[in-house]
C-alpha cells in the first residue's frame, strides 16, 4: 500500500473533519458555556474551589526547590545570548523532577496538581521563557498528557517513567502546508503487518530538535481491517528514517529547540498507537482542554514581572519634578498592568482548580484563559516597554554595558508575541470558542440551516427548536442582575456581578439575533463571532476576579487590596465590553471584505510603489514531498 498524496480539501470537508474531532457531549456543567447562554451560574465557581492540604504541601515544597534552582542555576541572559539552554541546566531540571511535574508518582513523577504545575511554569518562565516552553511542550501536549488520558496500561508503564526523569518529548501536528486545518494533513502512516510506516514532514516541532519521544499525528489510509483517519502515535525520535532537517530561529524564545522533522519509511509498532485509528484529532483537542492552561499561566508570571519593573522604575524615574508613576498617563498603564495581572491569575487559578476537581467541563474556560492570557499578556509587556521609554527598547546587554540595570523588557515583548499564535492563534481560538458557545443552538436548530438535510429533517428540527426557544428566550428578559441587593455577600463587588449577569443575557440575545439574521452564513461572520467571544472572555475574567477577591478577603491578609484590584479591573473590563457591544453592529466588516477582494485581485498594487522589498527569493511554502532527506540531521539528544 502506498502513502496517500496531498489533496485539495473543500471548505465543507475541512469543517466536517474539525467537527468530528470535537467532544460532542456535555456530561458535566460548564460555567462559561452557561455564561454564553445567558445563564450566570455563580454556584459553579463560588465558593472558590480550594486544593487539598496534601496537594498544597507537596506543591509548595516543590515550588521552593524550583525557586532556588531558578535563582542559582538558570542564566536567562546566557540563554538569550547563546540561543540555547545549556545541557547542564536541562539535566538539572531532570534531576529536580521538573519534567515529571504532572506525571503520577507511581511512574516516577511528582504528581503535582494542575494548580501547582501552572504556578511552577509561571515561576520558571520568568527565569527563562524558553525553559517554560520546553517544560510545557513536554508535559502539556507532549507524550505524558495524551498517554495519561488515552494510553494503555502498557504504554504508561513503558513511556511515563522515561518522560518523568530522562526523556524529552515533543508534539508533531503542524506541516509546512497544514496549520489549523487538519483535514489537509499529509503525513501518512501506512499499515504494514504489526507496524505502521510513517512518511511526511512536520514543521515547528517544539522540543523536536532535542526530543527522545514524539507524539506524531499521521493519516492512516482506510483499508480492509483499518478504519483509517488521523491517528496519534508515540514514536522513538532516534528511529531510522527520522531526520531533523533544520533548527528554526525566531523573533523571541531564542532558546527554543524547534525544528523541521522528516519521516521516511519510519517503522512504528502498532503497540505505539494512542487510541484507535481516526481518533488522533480528538485526542489532541482533549489533551489541550487542560494543556492550554500552561500558556496563560506563564503570562501570569510575565504580568507579575511587568508589575515589579513598572513599580520600581516608575518610582525611581522623575520627570517635571515628580516620579513618572504620579503622571496620569503613566499611572493608567501601571493600574492596567496591576489589575489585569490580578484578574488573569484569578482566571488561571480558578480554571486549574476546576480541572483538578474534575467536577466541571472546562473546555471553554481553558480556551478563554489561553485567548485572554495571550492577548492581555502581550498588552502588559507592550505597556511596560512604553513606561520604560527608550530603555524599554534597548537590550538588557546594552543597558548593562553603559552601567544601568539590565532589564530585558524588549526581550519580554519579543518572547510574549508568540503566545498569540502558539496552541491556536487568537483568530482560531475565536472560532473554536464560538463553535462551543453556540453548540446548544446548533444541537436543536442545526438541521434547519444544513443544506444537505431533507425537508422532513428540517421540519423535525423546527419543532425541536421551537420548544427550546419557547423555554429559553423568556429567561433572557429578566434576572437577578436587575435586583439591587443580589450578591450582597461580595460587598463593593456585588454591582460587578450584577453587571455580569445582565450582560450575559444581553450577550445571549445578541447571539440569537445574529443566528436568526444570518442563519447558515453565521460561520462566515468571523468579526462578529470574535467580538462575541471577547465579551464572554471579559465576563469570565470579571467573575473570576470577584470570586478570587472574595476568597482572599476570607483567607488572606490582603483582602482589602484584592477587592480594590478586582474593582478596578471590572471597571476597566466594563468599558471594553461596552465598546465590543457597540462594534457588534457598527463596524466595517463588509467594507473590509471589499477591500480585501481588491487587494487580492491587484486593484491596489499602485499603493505598493515606492518601496524596496528586502525579502529573499524562494517559495512561500517549502516543498514537503515525502521521500528521503537530503541533509544531515541536526538532532542533538541531551544526556
Amino acid at each position: 500500500m502506498t502513502a496517500p498524496s496531498i489533496r485539495n480539501v473543500s471548505e465543507r470537508e475541512a469543517r466536517q473533519v474539525a467537527e468530528a474531532a470535537r467532544e460532542q457531549d456535555w456530561r458535566k456543567p460548564s460555567f462559561a458555556k452557561e455564561l454564553f447562554l445567558g445563564r450566570f451560574r455563580l454556584d459553579l465557581i463560588h465558593p472558590h474551589p480550594t486544593p487539598a492540604v496534601d496537594d498544597v504541601r507537596r506543591g509548595e515544597k516543590f515550588l521552593a526547590t524550583l525557586r532556588d534552582f531558578c535563582e542559582t542555576e538558570i542564566d536567562g541572559a546566557r540563554i538569550e545570548r547563546e540561543g540555547q539552554i545549556p545541557d547542564e541546566t536541562v539535566n538539572g531540571l531532570k534531576e529536580l523532577g521538573a519534567f515529571g511535574m504532572k506525571i503520577d508518582a507511581k511512574y516516577g513523577g511528582l504528581g503535582l496538581t494542575q494548580v501547582y504545575y501552572n504556578r511552577a511554569l509561571a515561576l520558571v518562565g520568568t527565569a527563562s521563557p524558553a525553559i517554560g516552553a520546553l517544560l510545557s511542550a513536554h508535559q502539556s501536549i507532549g507524550v505524558p498528557q495524551p498517554l495519561k488520558l488515552f494510553g494503555t496500561k502498557e504504554q504508561k508503564e513503558t513511556f511515563l517513567p522515561r518522560c518523568a526523569r530522562t526523556d524529552i518529548s515533543a508534539f508533531l501536528l503542524t506541516e509546512p502546508d497544514v496549520g489549523s486545518d487538519p483535514a489537509r494533513l499529509a503525513t501518512a502512516a501506512v499499515p504494514d503487518g504489526t507496524d505502521y510506516v510513517l512518511d511526511g514532514v512536520k514543521l515547528w516541532t517544539t522540543n523536536g530538535v532535542v526530543a527522545d519521544l514524539l507524539v506524531v499525528m499521521a493519516r492512516v489510509p482506510a483499508s480492509e481491517g483499518h478504519k483509517g483517519g488521523i491517528t496519534a502515535f508515540v514514536v522513538e525520535a532516534g528511529s531510522p528514517g527520522i531526520t531533523v532537517e533544520n533548527r528554526n530561529a525566531f523573533m523571541g524564545l531564542r532558546g527554543l529547540e524547534n525544528g523541521v522533522t522528516r519521516f521516511h519509511q519510519v517503522r512504528v509498532p502498532a503497540a505505539n498507537r494512542i487510541g484507535p485509528e481516526g481518533a488522533g484529532l480528538k485526542i489532541a483537542l482533549t489533551t489541550l482542554n487542560t494543556g492550554r492552561l500552561s500558556l496563560p499561566a506563564m503570562c501570569v508570571g510575565s504580568g507579575k514581572w511587568c508589575l515589579k519593573i513598572a513599580r520600581e522604575w516608575s518610582a525611581a524615574r522623575e520627570q517635571w519634578g515628580r516620579p513618572v508613576a504620579k503622571h496620569e498617563a503613566v499611572g493608567a498603564k501601571i493600574s492596567f498592568i496591576a489589575a489585569t495581572t490580578f484578574a488573569l491569575e484569578a482566571v488561571v487559578d480558578l480554571s486549574s482548580q476546576m480541572a483538578d476537581e474534575n467536577r466541571n467541563d472546562i473546555r471553554i474556560e481553558a480556551a478563554l484563559a489561553k485567548l485572554y492570557g495571550s492577548e492581555m499578556g502581550w498588552l502588559m509587556a507592550d505597556e511596560l516597554v512604553q513606561i520604560r521609554g527608550g530603555r524599554g527598547y534597548e537590550t538588557a546587554d546594552s543597558l548593562a554595558a553603559r552601567g544601568e540595570r539590565s532589564v530585558p523588557a524588549e526581550q519580554m515583548l519579543r518572547d510574549m508575541r508568540i503566545n498569540r499564535i502558539f496552541e491556536g492563534s487568537t483568530e482560531i481560538m475565536h472560532l473554536l470558542i464560538a463553535r462551543e458557545a453556540v453548540d446548544a443552538h446548533l444541537s436543536v436548530a442545526g438541521d434547519l440551516i444544513d443544506p444537505d438535510k431533507s425537508l422532513a429533517d428540517k421540519g423535525r428540527a423546527a419543532a425541536k427548536a421551537g420548544g427550546f426557544y419557547a423555554r429559553w428566550l423568556p429567561k433572557l428578559v429578566a434576572g437577578p442582575g436587575q435586583l439591587p441587593r443580589t450578591y450582597q455577600e461580595f460587598g463593593r463587588l456585588a454591582g460587578h456581578l450584577r453587571y455580569v449577569e445582565r450582560t450575559s443575557r444581553k450577550l445571549a440575545r445578541s447571539t440569537f439575533y445574529a443566528m436568526s439574521r444570518w442563519q447558515g452564513r453565521m460561520e462566515t461572520k468571523q468579526g462578529f463571532l470574535g467580538r462575541i467571544v471577547d465579551i464572554g472572555a471579559e465576563l469570565f475574567a470579571m467573575s473570576a476576579a470577584c470570586v478570587r477577591a472574595e476568597y482572599l478577603t476570607e483567607t488572606a491578609d490582603h483582602g482589602r487590596e484584592a477587592q480594590q484590584l478586582a474593582d478596578v479591573f471590572c471597571r476597566q473590563a466594563r468599558i471594553r465590553v461596552e465598546e465590543l457591544f457597540g462594534r457588534l453592529w457598527t463596524n466595517t466588516d463588509e467594507l473590509d471584505r471589499k477591500v480585501v477582494d481588491g487587494v487580492l485581485d491587484g486593484s491596489y498594487t499602485w499603493l505598493e510603489e515606492g518601496m524596496i522589498d528586502p525579502s529573499g527569493d524562494g517559495p512561500w511554502i517549502a516543498d514537503a514531498t515525502p521521500g528521503p532527506s537530503g541533509t544531515d540531521s541536526v538532532r542533538r539528544p541531551i544526556r
